[in-house]
């Protein structure tokens, strides 16, 4: 019996024996699984590697960019932006609107008028029509207080009918602009001969006007100091110097209504203001009562318009300005005679010299 009892009991151990070898624990397991895992990594890795190596081409076009591409919402892709800072921004072109402190005091060293500044950088003739219409007149003010006067000043004048059927003109109103069309005189004359004809349906003037209107003396000699040494702008000019009793030397004068290249808008053989300031400025004038002030602002914006071939028919007609023509025209305008009709006869009188002469050698 106890030898039937040890026996089974051997068999016994050595079966559980035998299963424990069989069964695997789970801590070995885990670390088998783990292993498996590490195993099939390093072979994806290699397998990866190897398709690499064998398609490299392939590989980068497959590749993604870095940097996306971003997209407007219409779908258009937008501009890549430039490097750098602002010393990199593009920028606009243009004319300066001002000049500036150095620049003008260099020109002043220099005797570099204010106009010849303005017109070399452009400044101030982009819009004529709301320059023709920037300032309001000052009616009646006489000589305008604090302004400084240039090179250029344009000339106007309005009439009263003197005589018979008041078919003579005489001198009512005479206005002035400089360069830049700002108002430096203006006022209403008392005419020294009896008026027949008021003219208020052209120029809006009254007997109620004149009657405290400047004297012509008065006016007179303001507006001659104020012609000088300067280039006087007007259209069809002679009749305003002549209602003013002045004259001004021709080498000093710049006639809208005479300048050859205006004559292609008149029908005759001067073109008429209102139709250059609607066909070259385009601006409407005259349309209710005349004003001098206005008239002299569009003279003078025609000339800039034209200035430089302005300069180039004066300079085929009269030759460059020299130290002794201009003494001469300054001493002409000095001594009120001189312009139109004193340069016709100082011509005609060198003429006579020179048919004298002749007759002599003969």
């Amino acid at each position: 019996m106890a030898q039937e009892l040890s026996s089974n009991w051997k068999k016994l151990q050595a079966k559980i024996k035998a299963e424990s070898t069989t069964a695997l624990p789970s801590s070995s397991v885990t670390k088998t699984a783990l292993k498996r895992k590490v195993d099939d990594k390093k072979i994806t890795q290699s397998h990866s590697k190897r398709q690499k190596l064998q398609n490299p081409v392939k590989q980068q076009q497959e590749k993604p960019s870095a940097k996306p591409t971003n997209h407007k919402p219409n779908g258009k892709p937008t501009p890549k932006k430039p490097m750098g800072v602002t010393q990199s921004s593009i920028i606009a072109k243009g004319t300066p609107t001002t000049i500036t402190p150095s620049l003008a005091l260099w020109a002043e060293d220099n005797d570099v008028s204010p106009e010849d500044l303005a017109e070399a950088y452009n400044l101030g003739v982009k819009n004529n029509a709301s320059l023709a219409a920037a300032e309001r007149p000052r009616v009646n003010e006489g000589l305008a207080p604090g302004i400084e006067v240039g090179k250029y000043v344009a000339l106007d004048c309005e009439m009263v009918g003197i005589g018979p059927e008041g078919r003579e003109s005489a001198l009512a109103r005479v206005s002035i602009v400089d360069f830049h069309g700002r108002q430096v005189y203006d006022s209403f004359v008392r005419p020294r001969e009896r008026v027949t004809d008021w003219r208020t349906h052209i120029t809006g003037i009254t007997p109620r006007i004149i009657a405290t209107a400047r004297e012509f003396d008065e006016v007179q000699a303001a507006v001659a100091d104020l012609l000088k040494n300067r280039i006087v702008v007007g259209h069809d000019i002679r009749h305003d110097l002549a209602a003013l009793q002045l004259s001004h030397p021709l080498g000093q004068i710049r006639d809208t209504a005479r300048f050859a290249g205006y004559r292609q808008y008149g029908h005759g053989p001067k073109p008429a203001l209102r139709v250059l300031a609607r066909e070259v400025l385009g601006v409407e004038i005259q349309t209710g009562h005349h004003s001098s002030i206005e008239d002299a602002r569009v003279a003078m914006l025609l000339f800039r318009r034209k200035k430089s071939d302005f300069d180039v028919q004066h300079a085929s007609r009269f030759g460059l300005p020299t130290e002794k023509t201009t003494a001469s025209e300054t001493a002409s305008v000095n001594n009120g005679r001189g312009g139109t009709e004193s340069a016709g006869n100082k011509g005609q009188a060198a003429k006579s010299k020179k048919g004298k002469k002749k007759k002599k050698k003969h």
